[in-house]
């Protein structure tokens, strides 16, 4: 699905990797157009945990609708270039390397995914749970990937007031499809939403990812972490490792569990999110501000919100009537 003419949106990156201003630019002829691509960043194979070999683990993901895959094995480098040679097609699919950096600090699991990378990254392990966080932050990027903080609700492990004292992150999984990670959170623990609201309120930018964690293949239900329950939809010029790994770092891209967006854009003056309704179902879109304030809540398949107020950012959540969620990366208004 090609980008409207009519807008387009880029976020420049500064040289420390830290998200920078988002500009607007009345046409499109200035890019490569981009299209959309569904993938799939965190899965497990035999190499670690999983039930199934790496290619029958790609060839579920290639017939079921995704575009690309991240074979993510517990402190395994699963390499992707005999899959690539026997499954990847042009446009069609292709697989990102990557893996689950998997560490701990006294019983409390540090679990960062690295993508992209070229080599296997070993746990960095740490003094405190915020300096292993932080040490395999600066492993993974010291091996030139990109990284990203897995299932912060696990065993309860890793609170916003954790990642708060974390440089260099940006990326974090606001919903994962394990049975076993509470997303929602409770009994006063922050569900993984108000943990990100807590992150970007603070000033960081950092994108929300959905992903399978998926481990069974053979054996499907609700008490099984199946594939086919998370994903993203990355915007980019072209299905290669480098345009992916370049839209996620710039947040171009949504989070789904099943609703499907047409597109995503934005002027000067407003965001517009196209969506496709599920047959039967409706959705509600709510706009969100700093502190989880919501800013505006929209029933129409083309959702609008305008800016106003003065609020540093805006993201969006859509809410479909059978259960399903979209997530939409925060658009950051600096002046």
């Amino acid at each position: 699905m090609r980008l409207g003419k009519s807008t387009t949106w880029l976020l420049r990156i500064s040289a420390a990797g830290v998200a920078g201003f988002l500009l607007w630019n009345a046409s499109a002829t200035q890019s490569p157009p981009r299209r959309w691509y569904k993938g799939n960043l965190h899965t497990h194979t035999l190499n670690s945990d999983g039930d199934s070999p790496p290619a029958v683990v790609a060839q579920w993901y290639k017939e079921n609708g995704y575009q690309f895959l991240v074979l993510s094995d517990h402190n395994f480098l699963t390499e992707v270039a005999p899959l690539n040679a026997d499954l990847a097609e042009p446009e069609r699919f292709v697989l990102m390397q990557g893996e689950e950096v998997t560490d701990g600090f006294k019983g409390k699991p540090v679990h960062v995914n690295a993508y992209d990378l070229s080599a296997l990254v070993e746990p960095a392990h740490g003094g405190s749970l915020v300096e292993t966080i932080q040490n395999n932050i600066d492993a993974i990027r010291t091996a030139g990937a990109l990284p990203s903080v897995n299932h912060p609700n696990f065993v309860w492990a890793i609170t916003s007031a954790d990642l708060l004292q974390v440089d260099g992150l940006r990326m974090f999984e606001v919903y994962n499809g394990h049975p076993t990670v509470y997303n929602r959170g409770g009994g006063g623990a922050e569900s993984l939403d108000e943990m990100w609201d807590a992150l970007l309120t603070a000033g960081r930018r950092v994108w929300g990812i959905a992903v399978d964690d998926a481990h069974y293949f053979k054996t499907f239900g609700k008490e099984y972490s199946n594939p086919g329950r998370g994903w993203v939809v990355v915007r980019a010029p072209s299905l290669s490792a480098p345009a992916l790994r370049a839209a996620l770092e710039a947040g171009d891209f949504y989070a789904s569990t099943g609703v499907e967006l047409a597109d995503i854009r934005m002027t000067r003056d407003e965001l517009q999110i196209v969506i496709r309704p599920a047959a039967g179902s409706k959705q509600t879109t709510i706009f969100i501000g700093p502190g989880g304030e919501v800013l505006g809540r929209s029933f129409e398949d083309t959702a609008v919100y305008r800016f106003r107020g003065g609020k540093k950012y805006v993201r969006a959540v859509v809410q479909a009537a059978n259960g399903d969620n979209a997530w939409i990366q925060p658009v950051f208004r600096d002046r």
